[in-house]
């Protein structure tokens, strides 16, 4: 965590790993940031974090953003400082933009990974249940431990959440692969769902047949945000009560990837 006392701000970055690299002595730090909604002056901050780095370890450091959220764009990898008679800095650094990588490029790897991030990368609303149907490939033919298998499956049904249609038609296309592969693949999400997959989302459902049409779901979104921010305003809470199906399942996919309570009123905005 990096503090700035003039200004008050305090931040703290994603992951920082210590590693090194092989045939080579000292210590590497891998900083890597996970940007979920565009920022203006990111590049700049990620020059930030890497000179703080530096100047506390004094050792090479490798910087990494990993941008996640849906909107394609072209975000830099670098922040300059010029004169017109020099050049002073020209500070690079790696960058990931997930929805800009095709999702159906990376279902034969075994990196387990990949099979996380397919929730994340570039597919259109059509191949969402074909996306589900392939992750679940690939946790198959990986046969991880279930340590491993559960986080996965909670950041990938984090991201990607099937409607119930969805669902159906992913039982369907369950039903068309191999039988092994197919019983391995319900085991997977049986498994899941007993360790409290989809829970929320389930009672939503519930509570909605009770009350009729989308209350359910919405008091669950509340709930949902509340314990994220911690306070809602009252007119915010009226405002999702009153969203219609088809945007409360916008926010539920949405809801990781919304920072600040002005990101929330500018999402139900839309």
């Amino acid at each position: 965590m990096f503090t700035d006392v003039t200004r008050g701000d305090k931040h703290r970055i994603d992951i920082l790993v210590e590693t090194r690299l092989k045939g080579e002595s000292g210590i590497v730090l891998v900083h890597v940031e996970n940007q979920a909604s565009a920022e203006k002056d990111f590049a700049e901050r990620m020059f930030i974090y890497f000179s703080r780095l530096y100047q506390k370890h004094r050792c090479r450091v490798v910087p990494i953003a990993i941008f996640t959220y849906p909107e394609k764009r072209n975000e830099p990898d670098r922040f300059k400082l010029l004169f017109p008679f020099m050049p002073v800095l020209d500070f690079h650094f790696l960058t990931l933009e997930l929805n800009k990588h095709k999702w159906q490029d990376y279902i034969q790897s075994n990196n387990p990974v990949a099979a996380a991030l397919l929730s994340k990368m570039g597919y259109q609303k059509k191949e969402r249940v074909q996306v589900k149907l392939e992750f679940l490939r690939m946790l198959v033919r990986m046969e991880l431990d279930p340590a491993r298998m559960t986080l996965l499956t909670g950041f990938f049904e984090t991201y990607l959440i099937l409607n119930e249609e969805e669902e159906r038609k992913l039982e369907e296309e369950i039903g068309k692969v191999d039988e092994k592969e197919a019983k391995r693949m319900i085991e997977i999400t049986t498994s899941w769902e007993e360790k409290g997959r989809v829970k929320g989302r389930m009672e939503g459902r519930m509570e909605g047949r009770v009350e009729g049409k989308a209350e359910g779901q919405a008091s669950l979104l509340l709930r949902q945000l509340k314990k994220k921010f911690g306070y809602l305003p009252v007119e915010m809470e009226n405002r999702v009560m009153s969203m219609p199906v088809e945007k409360l399942q916008e926010l539920a996919e949405a809801i990781f990837d919304l920072e600040t309570i002005d990101d929330v009123n500018s999402f139900i905005s839309k």
